[in-house]
This record gives C-alpha cells, structure tokens and sequence, in this order.
C-alpha cells in the first residue's frame, strides 16, 4: 500500500492541466492503456463477489462477471473506441453535448454521477471486510481508512497515478491469483476431485428451456455486458492511449485478460470447497479467510496484496470518474468561462464529495454482487440506447433521447418497485427503446405537418 502511494504521488509531476488529470495526456502506449482499463474491471466482484455466487449457483450465477464483463470490453474495442477517440473529447457527457445538445448533456451527467455510487460502495465494503480480516478492525474503521487513502492518490496525480499504479497493481494481481491457485492444486492433487464433489447442472451455461430462464440469462449478459458501456471510467481509459488504434487494441487486451485472469478466484473457491467445506458458508469472505487460515503466511502476504491492489485499482477510477463529470459538465454547464486552474479544482473536490456519499452507501450494504448489478443496469436502462442510437442511427434526435432516459429509468424503478417476475432492466431497456423511436417519429411527424402547411399557404 505504501508503495502503491509512494508512486501515486510520483506521477502527480506528470499532471499540467486538466487533461493530464483525467487522460493522462493522451499518452498512454499499450502495456499501460491495456492494464489500466483490465484493473478498471478487476476488483471487488472479481474476487470477492463472483466466486460467492459461482458456489451458490453453478456456471450460470457468474454470466454477469466474468463472462459480461469480458463481453463488454470487447464490445467496446470493436465498436466504440474508435469513434470515441475520433471525437477528442473530455467526458462521455460532452459526447451527448455535441450530438443531441446540452439538455441531453446535463441529462447524461445527472444520471451518471449516481450510478457510480453503488459501484464505489461494493468496492468500498471489499477493503472493509479485506481490512476486518488482517487488522481486526471494525468495518466502519476499515471502509473510512481505505477510502481516505485511495482519495489521497487520486486527488494528487489523477489518471497519471491511477494508470502507473494499475500496471503495477496488475503485475500484483495475476502473481498473487496464480501463486494461490498453485498451491491449492498441489493441496487436490489434481482437478478430479473438484468435479467430481459437484452437484449435477453445476457447470451448464445455457438455462432450461423455458423463457422465463432465457430471460434471466439475457439479462444477465447485458447488465454489465451493455450496462457498463456507457460509462466514464471506461471511456477514460479509450480516450487515454496515445492513438485510435491503441485504443481499439488496449480494449481488447483487457478484454482475453479479464476473462481468463477472472477464472483463477473461481476455481480458488472451487478448491476451498473440496478442501475446507466449512468456509463456503462466509461467502463474500470465504477465499480471504482459506488463504488466513490455512496458506502459509508468504502466500497470505501475496494474495492480500494482489487483493487490495485489484480493489483500490477499482475504487480509484470509479471515483474520478464521476468527479470529472460533475466539473466538466455540471459546473461548467452553470458556469461556462471556467479557467483550467479552477475546473481541476473542482474535479478534485467531486473526488472527495463522491468518496464520502460512498462510505455512506457501504455502511450501510453488505452484498458486493448486487451493488455492482445496480451500477450496471442504472446505465444501461438511460444511457446504453441514446449512446448507442446517436452513433449509428441518424433519426436519433434531441427528444428521442431524453424520451429514452426518461423512460427508460422510470419504468426500470417501477419494475423494481413491484418486484416483476422477469428482470426490471428488461422492461426498463424495452422503454429507452422505445423512447428513442417515438422521438425520431415526432421530429418525421412535425416535418410532414410543416410540409403540408407549406403546401397549402399557411
């Protein structure tokens, strides 16, 4: 941790404007941008959270992450990157701003700054259970120490920090997972005995036939496979690489890294069930306490570090993230002449404001898997559709999108409200759909009308 702070600090020398804040100059060759955007993705949930639900439910409790995860970042590379890089932009929100106008970019702002606070919490409750275990804290203590120290080197260096601490976080993380994973291997002697302890259906990947279960089973694909799309964490890392084709590459990268990386907690929890059945029961906190109490302790030094090093990874550009919206396109939407000096001011500030509402949500969550699913669907039932419309569709217009938001995320809330038998983000995505398409129908319809009155003098 400290040395993870010591080089935070280091690359604030980098930072000149704003720019090199929250891009990194632009500047980023591939190593770097791909690492960056694989530890993005690889925290909490990956650990923590997946593996808990991979026990509980087979192949098909983990569609979301790792498999929608790797989907998205792929999703990202073949058809965003690209496009994003080509548009030299600060935010995803000055995107909305240039395509549908500044209702839309305020819209786009205001919806995503909350959807990262559930994210940031369940990151946030995995360096306080991480911290529970090692020190004997308690989880208020360890939440609010965790956070004030990856708000320390985030607010110095920016996306500087956060980019060369990713790297070297990565290096920690595939160590520590590997050389855990080893270990336990040689404990089973082999793989037999871990599938042969499992329960029948344990690694089906499609569900039964009926369409309630298919319906589940897409939703689970694209709550984080297209609900993530649409996010600035993700279009920092895009817009950091030194090129367009960087870029393309680096998501791709990030993309085999994650799903494979991503395999290794699954089958440490798989190994921890065969060999210490007593565990499964702690869940989130199953692989953290096997490697306490049973690996030997320069394995526990490994493991912990690569597992702090995968969540303050996380936690650090999910918390810029919205902090760089609320300056770039909040407050200079109210105050528009805003000198560089002042903007980054403000950024750093959000960074602090968005940590503390945070640390409020964790104290008062527990289940890291549902929090993340909150993020993700938050996105994908307002943004995914007037992002995606206003890139390849050209009828998208001003009204669509706001349309598409709008209703989107209403008929998503009422679905959650009344506890639908088929996922709320299903009704709430069939919204935004159609939201975009009876905007482009009132902009045909008003253009047929003035026509007409064209045609009859009035």
């Amino acid at each position: 941790m400290l040395v993870t702070l010591g080089v935070g600090l280091w690359a604030s020398r980098f930072v000149a404007n704003t720019r090199d804040f929250v891009l990194a100059g632009q500047r980023l060759p591939l190593i770097l941008a791909a690492s960056a955007t694989f530890a993005t993705w690889f925290g909490a949930e990956s650990i923590l959270g997946a593996p808990a639900e991979f026990l509980k439910h087979g192949v098909s409790g983990i569609i979301e992450d790792p498999f929608g995860a790797a989907m998205c970042l792929f999703l990202v590379g073949v058809f965003f990157a690209r496009r994003f890089y080509q548009l030299g932009i600060l935010t995803f929100c000055d995107y909305f701003r240039i395509r549908y106008g500044r209702a839309a970019e305020i819209g786009s702002a205001l919806l995503i700054v909350p959807s990262y606070i559930s994210w940031i919490a369940a990151q946030l409750i995995a360096m306080g259970i991480l911290l529970k275990i090692v020190l004997g804290w308690s989880m208020p203590v360890a939440v609010v120490s965790s956070t004030l120290f990856v708000v320390v080197y985030t607010v110095w260096g920016g996306m500087w920090s956060i980019t060369l601490t990713d790297f070297l976080q990565t290096l920690l993380i595939i160590a520590g997972l590997v050389t855990v994973a080893g270990v336990l291997y040689n404990k089973t002697a082999s793989a037999g005995p871990l599938f042969a302890s499992l329960p029948d259906g344990f690694f089906h990947f499609f569900p039964k036939g009926d369409l309630l279960g298919w319906a589940r089973y897409g939703a689970a694909w694209i709550t984080i496979g297209l609900g993530s799309i649409p996010q600035q964490d993700v279009f920092q890392r895009v817009m950091s690489a030194r090129d367009a084709e960087t870029s393309v590459k680096a998501c791709l990268l990030s993309a085999f890294m994650y799903l494979t990386i991503a395999l290794l907690p699954l089958y440490i929890a798989l190994s921890g069930r065969l060999l210490y059945p007593e565990l499964v029961v702690d869940g989130q906190m199953m692989i953290p306490d096997m490697v306490m109490r049973h690996l030997s302790l320069p394995v526990q030094v490994l493991f912990l570090g690569a597992l702090m090093s995968a969540i303050m990874s996380t936690t650090s550009s999910a918390i810029m993230a919205p902090a760089t919206i609320i300056g770039e396109n909040i407050y200079k939407f109210f105050k528009p002449v805003t000198s560089d000096s002042e903007l980054l001011a403000v950024i750093r500030a959000g960074i602090v404001g968005i940590a503390a509402v945070s640390v409020v949500m964790a104290l008062g969550r527990d289940s890291i898997f549902e929090l993340v699913a909150e993020s993700s669907a938050f996105s994908l039932v307002s943004l995914f559709v007037p992002l995606t419309a206003g890139l390849y569709w050209k009828k998208a217009t001003l009204a669509g999108c706001l349309l598409s938001m709008g209703g989107g995320l209403s008929v998503w809330l009422l679905a959650v409200y009344c506890e639908t038998v088929y996922p709320p983000l299903l009704y709430g995505l069939f919204a935004a759909v159609l939201g975009m398409a009876a905007g482009a129908h009132l902009r045909l319809a008003s253009k047929a009308v003035f026509a007409r009155d064209e045609q009859s003098g009035l």
